[in-house]
């Protein structure tokens, strides 16, 4: 018998009773939550690491986003796990957006595509 199939019986066991299920059911949700937590963070350092990649202040777009808000703690971890953009792989602008909109971050996203289409505008200039 694997690891696995004696896990199995253990929780099964734990499931039939309330107690137990209650417990199970309590660890799931802290598991997703946790794992929920994880791929934030993953966006945050994404959005980052864009807005260093792009000569953009990752703190400022976000206050232009949400006002309301004081000092991102999540947001300061983040810079502290970026590289210079020399080092950094080249995110699209289209997987940044499409991150956060994945987490809900609208507000954020809006701002990011006024500077999008304002560093788009710049190199039309420049170029035109």
């Amino acid at each position: 018998m694997s690891d696995y199939d004696d896990n199995r019986d253990v929780d099964y066991e734990r499931y039939e009773s309330t107690e137990g299920r209650r417990e199970l059911e309590k660890e799931t949700q802290e598991k997703i939550v946790q794992v929920y937590r994880q791929e934030e963070d993953m966006m945050i350092l994404v959005y980052a690491q864009w807005c260093i990649n792009n000569d953009l202040d990752p703190v400022e777009l976000y206050s232009r986003a949400y006002p309301e808000q004081q000092a991102n703690e999540r947001l300061a971890r983040g810079l502290e796990l970026t590289v210079s953009k020399e080092e950094a792989g080249d995110i699209t602008d289209d997987t940044l957006l499409g991150v956060l909109t994945m987490f809900g971050n609208e507000d954020l996203g809006m701002v990011v595509a006024e500077e999008i289409e304002q560093m788009k505008k710049k190199k039309r200039e420049s170029n035109g």
